[in-house]
């Protein structure tokens, strides 16, 4: 397995290697990219990874300072993963010194749901991935459907710039009792890892209802909001919600109906900690 430092090592890297696959991580790695890894060496006989902790997809209050970087343990689990090449770069290697802003944006897909509560995180999303799909030159990348609004913004992104590559969506894993896996799981005390499977048990709640007949979008919120805020033997941890949501799967606007598909989606601190989560339904017949 090689490992990059810098986009010339990189580039001279990759010309070594045919069609590729690429997963684009902040490293914390853990089973869910794991499992984009493997679908990823579905697709190519290369698999690269990026591991990058991308200033400019957080906020002034967010955790960049604290979000976890264990990187010889990344390295050792994508050694073991089959990985042929990593691009570790530093913000400076990335983001030159007087280097000009640039900014991708798509407003329709961005100003809703994570755009809305965490502005200019998209056009972070957007300006890294483009840089790394560049560098790296894939033919193929592998998104986590946990980050629904990411994965959408991402195959917009593609489409409108018309990068030569495939995204393949990849689905969320979760733990034996339904928590999603996140890197900022390892943020969470015992108590508030107990308290945060509320997000998913209103998402699984949501579902069984429409599964039962219900189709008003409201009722299904409803719902959710009563999990998450009334969560039983789970314990007393605060939660604050950002937002519950039943939203189109391909528009991310609200539906008032569960007809041809839809998203729910969860935004919510445990503690100090922010997690998402969502569940596609897609048809409820």
């Amino acid at each position: 397995m090689i490992v990059c430092k810098t986009i010339a090592e990189c580039r001279r890297e990759r010309e070594k290697l045919g069609k590729l696959a690429f997963v684009p991580t902040m490293g914390a790695l853990h089973e869910g990219h794991l499992s984009l890894i493997r679908e990823a060496s579905k697709h190519a006989p290369h698999v690269a990874v990026s591991i990058f902790v991308n200033p400019t997809q957080f906020g002034p209050n967010e955790d960049f300072s604290r979000y976890p970087r264990p990187i010889e343990a990344d390295l050792e689990l994508c050694r073991s993963a089959g990985v042929d090449l990593v691009f570790n770069p530093d913000a400076e290697e990335m983001y030159p010194p007087g280097s000009p802003e640039i900014s991708i944006d798509l407003p329709q897909l961005t100003n809703v749901l994570e755009g809305q509560k965490r502005p200019g995180h998209f056009k972070g999303v957007c300006q890294v991935v483009a840089k790394l799909f560049n560098i790296v030159q894939p033919q193929v990348a592998c998104f986590g459907m946990k980050d629904y609004q990411q994965l959408c913004v991402l195959q917009a992104m593609v489409k409108a710039l018309d990068f030569p590559i495939t995204i393949i969506p990849c689905p969320t894993v979760r733990e034996k009792d339904g928590l999603a896996l996140s890197s900022r799981n390892r943020y969470l005390s015992p108590d508030e890892r107990q308290r945060a499977l509320a997000i998913c048990r209103a998402l699984f709640a949501a579902r069984d209802e429409v599964s039962k007949g219900i189709r008003q979008t409201n009722r299904l919120v409803a719902t959710m909001q009563q999990i998450i805020l009334s969560p039983g033997n789970l314990g007393h941890v605060p939660v604050a919600v950002d937002y519950i949501a039943a939203v189109d799967p391909v528009t991310l606007r609200p539906k008032e109906m569960v007809d041809g598909g839809v998203l729910l989606a969860i935004a919510a601190r445990v503690g100090n900690t922010r997690l998402i989560d969502n569940i596609l339904i897609e048809s409820a017949e």
